[in-house]
């Protein structure tokens, strides 16, 4: 049996011989509480009989009944449950590696509408389709977020209050411009005035509401296969024009295969922009933009035609430099970084420069593995961070201490279960590479309050129950938007509640992304992977 499922029964079973051996009343409000702790994390980790016997039974009940329970009516109540827990046989989760390569395939749709309640209806129709779906109501956290989130299409809704979805698409289209990312305009109002503009401003699609969703299905369906397409012949990174990833391999293995025949030596860089954050966060990702074709520009400048240039993600950029041993490629990255720091940029009337700090390693025959190399590169790249920016490093010998970006995750929730299991999750998860993972779990939002570990002016990552005794989830997110630098805070609402309201007002309080108990592991891993992009 699971090891979550164990500790499941055990937990259910001790409640239950608690309040069927003694002759105590049991409030209306727990046992509520208890049958919603169950019917969520049951179905989460693959008991499925037994979240809906508890779902079954929660549906009889009113949440804010006031009735207590006597012992005798309470045990002819919970029967369906006990039958469930005590008799019948356990099946065990499947391995969950067989299924971890779809959800990292998974495509992502961005969708902007202010509406909140068509945009949780068009989350929940879309995800049927096993995409995943990050709606935003505030189209300003829609803009912010777009650069970060890297989706495969973005819906915009036209007739919004702060931002009509044109203001949004323009501000969105000199972003567009340099990668494919379809566009689609919804909208009630579908005059031919309408359409023209939305199709002027470089949208790719334009759907009239009210939506027939097997149409609108087909349609978006239609866009992320022109990507997919696109995507699969472009080697050229489209904003700073050098290479993007894809081409990384083969460049590699050419340069090894010299090295291995004729020992021409080869030596591989890793250069990350310093503070790149802070720029766009204080200039805009328009001006971000510009910082980095600067440094493309700067790179092309500073090397030689039969250097590999390549765009590794975000501001990191990979370079190979063929027939060049570590400390000429040291010297060579270092006449750039001085270049390219010289370089003043403008915005508005406020002006600022940039710099650099890179990683150098050069390829010896005894490791011939990339990833292995690129370990070395970006560890030699992180010392010269911690030491102070600027900078650049050599990676020396095969150890090298990596430092990590640090990121502080909290979990509130009141089940001890799905705390556990959260902890787990994130601690064994592909984060750890590349983090300095920072975990804490508070079973509600007064002990994550009193804690005071949310304080430091730092990026944090909450996971946030909805129903939780004390102070409730959509209470703890209202008091983390009212804070100074609320804009610290990434927050992921887990909700297992009936009412529609909850999910709207999350949405409106500014969650950034929900999930539903039940819910699947991967799933939730797959969503943080997309919000941690956004905070680091």
């Amino acid at each position: 049996m699971n090891k979550y499922l164990q500790k499941l029964v055990k937990n259910v079973r001790g409640q239950l011989e608690i309040w069927l051996n003694k002759q105590t009343e049991i409030s209306h409000e727990d046992l509520y509480r208890f049958l919603h702790s169950i019917a969520g994390t049951a179905s989460t980790i693959g008991f499925t009989k037994g979240g809906e016997a508890a779902r079954e039974l929660m549906d009889q009940l009113d949440e804010k009944d006031t009735k207590v329970w006597g012992n005798e009516e309470l045990q002819l109540f919970l029967m369906p449950l006990i039958s469930t827990f005590y008799y019948e046989e356990f099946q065990t989760i499947e391995d969950v590696e067989k299924v971890e390569k779809g959800y990292n395939e998974k495509k992502l749709i961005l969708l902007i509408d202010d509406d909140t309640t068509l945009l949780m209806y068009l989350k929940d129709e879309l995800e049927k389709e096993d995409w995943v779906v990050m709606a935003i109501a505030d189209s300003e956290r829609a803009i912010a977020s777009y650069y970060d989130l890297d989706p495969d299409c973005v819906i915009i809704d036209i007739h919004m209050k702060k931002h009509n979805g044109f203001d949004v698409l323009q501000i969105l289209k000199e972003k567009m411009k340099q990668r494919f990312i379809p566009t689609i305009m919804i909208s009630i109002d579908d005059t031919k005035k309408t359409r023209m503009l939305s199709y002027q401003l470089g949208a790719d699609d334009f759907i009239r509401k009210p939506l027939e969703m097997d149409e609108f299905i087909v349609r978006i369906q239609r866009q992320l296969e022109r990507k997919q397409s696109i995507d699969e012949l472009i080697l050229i990174d489209e904003l700073m024009r050098v290479y993007n990833r894809k081409y990384l391999k083969q460049s590699y293995e050419r340069l090894f295969s010299n090295l291995e025949r004729r020992n021409e030596c080869f030596s591989m860089v890793m250069i990350d922009l310093d503070n790149f954050k802070k720029v766009n966060d204080t200039y805009g990702h328009i001006t971000g933009d510009k910082v980095l074709t600067q440094l493309a520009d700067e790179l092309r400048n500073g090397l030689r035609m039969s250097d590999v240039i390549i765009r590794y993600g975000g501001e990191e950029i990979l370079i190979l430099l063929p027939e060049t041993d570590r400390e000429n490629a040291k010297n060579i990255i270092e006449r750039i970084l001085q270049s390219f720091s010289e370089v003043v940029f403008t915005y508005e009337d406020k002006q600022f420069s940039c710099t650099f700090s890179a990683g150098v390693h050069e390829i010896t025959i005894g490791e011939s593995g990339l990833q292995e190399n690129i370990e070395k590169v970006d560890g030699a790249l992180y010392e010269a961070k911690n030491n102070g920016k600027n900078r650049v490093r050599l990676a020396v010998g095969n150890q090298i201490e990596v430092s990590r970006k640090k990121l502080h995750i909290g979990i509130i929730d009141d089940d001890p279960i799905i705390r556990t299991m959260l902890v787990d999750l994130i601690s064994k998860g592909n984060y750890k590479g590349k983090y300095e993972i920072d975990i804490q779990s508070f079973k509600d939002g007064m002990e994550f309050f009193d804690a005071k570990w949310h304080l430091n002016n730092e990026p944090y990552l909450i996971i946030l129950d909805g129903i939780m005794p004390r102070m409730d989830g959509l209470e703890v997110l209202q008091k983390i938007r009212k804070l100074p630098n609320k804009e610290r805070f990434t927050i992921m609402m887990l909700t297992s509640r009936n009412s529609e309201q909850d999910i709207l007002r999350a949405l409106q309080y500014g969650a950034d992304d929900y999930i539903t108990k039940p819910f699947k592991l991967l799933e939730l891993e797959f969503r943080l992977n997309h919000l941690i992009k956004r905070m680091v």
